[in-house]
This record gives C-alpha cells, sequence and structure tokens, in this order.
C-alpha cells in the first residue's frame, strides 16, 4: 500500500495563512501523507457549493482516500462534527450538508454509508478555537485516520446526519465556476429542453466546440447538472448571473 491519500477542500481562499496551517497540521501528524488540493475557492459559506465540488472530485481518488472538506459557516455552534466512510472513501468535516450529495451517490449504488460523531476529545488540538475547528479538529483526525490511529470502534455512530440538500432539483443557479460558467441545480433534461435566465434563451450544445465564439448555450456537465456557458466568454458577466437567480425549464413533452 503507497502513502496516504488526503485531499482537501475549503473556502478558505489562497491570500490568508489558513490552508497552510492545516497542511501543516497534518504534516506534523502524518509526514508520508500525500495531500492534494481539490479547491480553496468555493464561494465562501457556500455549502452547497462546496457540496457539489466535492461530489465531482472525490470518486477520482484512489480507494482510501481522506476528503477533508471544510465550508463551515455555522463553526462554533452545535452543528455537528462527523467522519464518515462511503464509496471506499474516507469523509472528515461538518454535518451542514456538506456530504449531502456523496451519501446520495452512494445510497442510489446500494454502498454502505457509516457516519461517525467527533465527540472523544483526544482527537483535538486544544485549545479548540471556536472559529477554526479546520485547524484544531478535522485537520487533527484527518491525520490521525492517515496514520491508522483512529479506532471508529471507539466512537459514536450516527444514523442520520442533521443536515441534508433535497437532492431534487432546483432551478436556480446554484455555483459559478472560475469561467464565469453558471451551474443549476437542474437534472434529467433532454436537448429538446428549453432553457432561460435574465430574459436571455440559450439552446443546448455538447460541448463548447460545437457553438460559435461568444455564443451562450446550455449543457450537461460532468457531474449530471445543466450549466449555462458562453463560448470564450463568461456567461456570468455578461448576463450579470449570480447564485441564486431563477432559471426557466421548459421541458419537451413526449406525444
Amino acid at each position: 500500500m503507497g502513502n496516504p491519500v488526503i485531499t482537501l477542500l475549503t473556502d478558505f481562499g489562497l491570500s490568508d495563512p489558513y490552508v497552510g496551517i492545516l497542511k501543516g497540521i497534518i504534516a506534523d501528524i502524518a509526514p508520508n501523507a500525500n495531500v492534494i488540493d481539490l479547491t480553496h475557492l468555493i464561494p465562501p459559506q457556500n455549502i452547497r457549493a462546496g457540496a457539489l465540488a466535492l461530489d465531482r472530485a472525490y470518486q477520482y481518488f484512489p480507494a482510501g482516500t481522506i476528503h477533508l472538506a471544510v465550508v463551515d459557516p455555522g463553526v462554533g455552534s452545535k452543528r455537528r462534527a462527523i467522519a464518515m466512510q462511503a464509496d471506499q472513501f474516507l469523509f472528515v468535516g461538518p454535518d451542514n450538508g456538506l456530504f449531502t450529495f456523496v451519501i446520495k451517490r452512494a445510497e442510489e449504488s446500494h454502498r454502505e454509508v457509516k457516519t461517525f460523531l467527533l465527540e472523544n476529545p483526544h482527537y483535538r488540538l486544544e485549545p479548540v478555537s471556536p472559529v477554526f475547528h479546520g485547524r484544531d479538529l478535522f485537520a487533527l483526525i484527518a491525520a490521525d485516520i492517515a496514520i491508522g490511529e483512529f479506532p471508529t470502534d471507539k466512537l459514536s455512530p450516527i444514523d442520520k446526519l442533521q443536515v441534508e440538500f433535497d437532492a431534487g432539483d432546483l432551478a436556480r443557479v446554484i455555483y459559478i465556476d472560475h469561467y464565469g460558467n453558471a451551474w443549476t441545480g437542474v437534472r434529467g433534461v433532454s436537448q429538446g429542453t428549453h432553457v432561460s435566465i435574465a430574459g436571455k434563451a440559450f439552446k443546448h450544445s455538447e460541448s463548447f466546440g460545437f457553438v460559435g465564439k461568444g455564443e451562450g448555450f446550455w449543457f450537461i456537465n460532468s457531474v449530471g447538472l445543466l450549466e449555462l456557458a458562453i463560448n470564450r466568454g463568461s456567461a456570468a458577466a455578461t448576463f450579470g448571473l449570480k447564485v441564486g437567480d431563477p432559471v426557466q425549464i421548459h421541458r419537451q413533452r413526449l406525444n
């Protein structure tokens, strides 16, 4: 077995030392771990965007990978801290909906999900800051898992998470990526579907290479969601799109 893999997903950004501190905690406890940054540019406090990004990425890593995810606007409150095993992977983070889509994917493939409450004072960096559980709790636990010093048989199992997002359609912009593409929460649409937002109609295309420069279109992205884009441009900047904007979906009726 090779070195353990730990991924990091946060909304910490790149201009502050927070990500480096997480890596310092991990390096001290599990120096042989291979730490990979998924992203630290999740929009601040946007749990749903973090959940989608995690769902988009986690399955492309080796079995046994530890996914440390911290998008945690409720830090310091009574929201629970958890560790979870699903789809041959381990997850560490807050119980605030961040793992919703991972759980749904596991359930759809009939894979078992085991969730544990992180309440043992041994697994934390004292004194625990009420505003930085990523450092004092989650990074420490991810590193302990990596070195095999995290006995789940001594933890309290949880039957159900406190917070899960509705996995049904959400006809709104839920995330805008680095390119200005707007993800919606809509799944299961066919080629003949009519899509409009902010008074602009978008036609369907399989991908960017099939439309002209500056032309807007919708497509199904790599996690099965309807996404709005402009070839060689930013749909968000061009049309003033923002998270929460409603999308009009008119599905083609079948005879």
